[in-house]
Order: C-alpha cells, then structure tokens, then sequence
C-alpha cells in the first residue's frame, strides 16, 4: 500500500472512532429535564446559562455559550480561574450552571460550583462529563454522561474524542431548545445583523411568511 493510502486509511479509522463514539453518548430523560431547567430558569425568570470548562473542555463550554446566545438562550462563558478573581460576581440568583470536565474532578470545576453555591445558594448545575461516578457528578442530580470514549489521541491523553462527545451534546440542548421556543428565522436574524448566516436568515425569514 502507498504512502497516500495509509495516511487515508487511518484517517477513515479516525472518523470512525469519533462517529462511534458520538453513535454511543447515552440518550436518557435527563436531556428533556435540562432543557426544562435551562427554559425555566432564562426564559421563566430571566436568568442566563454559565456555562464554564478548563483547557480544552473551557473551549467547548465557550463554543455552546455562543451558540446558546445566538439561538435566543442568554449564555455566557465563565473562565473558573478568572472566576476566583472577582469574575463570579457576573452568576445572578436566577442563573444556572452549565460545567463541562471530562475527568468529572477538575479542581478548578468543583471549586467554581462551590463558590457559586456560597453566592446563590441551591444555583442548580448541569454537568456534562464522562465520569458519572466522579466527584463532580455527586454535586447535582442533572448529569448529562458523555460515554466515555477513548481518546483518538496515539497517547491517549489529549482532549480529541471526549472533546467531540461533549460539542455534539451542546448541539443537542440547543437544537432542543430551540425547538421548545419556537426559535425562527425573524429570530435569528435579529441576532446576526451582518455575515452570510444574517444575510441568509433575513431571506429565510421573509420566505417563511
């Protein structure tokens, strides 16, 4: 086989491996009582979604945040470690927690649901992780599990599956949500003023009148 094929070969094996992985995220109630949970505590009472991560689980919770936000569900990134220099101070009474660590006993993670539990007491937290068992798992009731896929890494060690797992979960609680609201296309386009997605939802909209 030729040099060609077998950079080929192993990256189908790669693909492979993430798409299984993703094919074998545990589908269970909690993901219709987070959503429930995220309506009522932004949509009910004007709070906003937290979600926060460290390292490459940071980079996730980041990029569900934004996503969050730009489908009508107020959502923002908190750094735990920034958090521990005066940003907490941005978590309100109606807000939630949305904390993702693939380990399930990230130091800075518990430590940022504790602080958060000192400020506003009973702040409900949604964990996504792929240790169920872990001590972070043990801090709320709402734990969304990611399977525990191997890493893809040849070390085993850097972020790449579980990192996929919990992307894809973040897709899966905005698309829900988006659909528990009545999310449109008038929408969305009020919330992308410039860019192909504005420009695109702007005609979608008028189209769907």
């Amino acid at each position: 086989m030729t040099a060609r094929g077998d950079t080929e070969r192993e990256i189908r094996l790669i693909l492979e491996r993430e798409a299984r992985a993703i094919k074998d995220i545990p589908v269970t109630g909690s993901y219709r009582e987070v959503v429930e949970l995220i309506h009522e505590r932004v949509h009910g009472k004007g709070g906003k979604v937290i979600a926060s991560g460290m390292g490459k689980a940071g980079h996730v919770a980041n990029h569900i945040a934004t996503t969050f936000s730009s489908t009508g569900t107020p959502a923002l990134f908190l750094h735990p470690s920034e958090a521990q220099h005066g940003d907490l101070g941005v978590i309100r009474q109606n807000d939630l927690l949305l904390v993702l660590s693939n380990s399930g006993k990230t130091r800075e993670i518990l430590e940022l649901v504790d602080l958060s539990n000192a400020l506003h007491p009973g702040i409900p937290v949604v964990i996504i992780t792929g240790n169920p068992d872990g001590p972070l798992a043990r801090q709320s009731k709402h734990v969304l599990y990611t399977g525990g896929p191997e890493e893809v890494c040849p070390l085993g060690l850097t972020p790449t599956t579980s990192a996929t797992t919990m992307a894809v979960m973040g897709d899966v609680l905005v698309v829900l949500m988006m659909k528990r609201i009545g999310f449109t296309p008038l929408d969305y386009a009020r919330r992308h003023h410039g860019g192909y997605l504005g420009q695109k939802s702007r005609g979608k909209g008028h189209a769907d009148q």
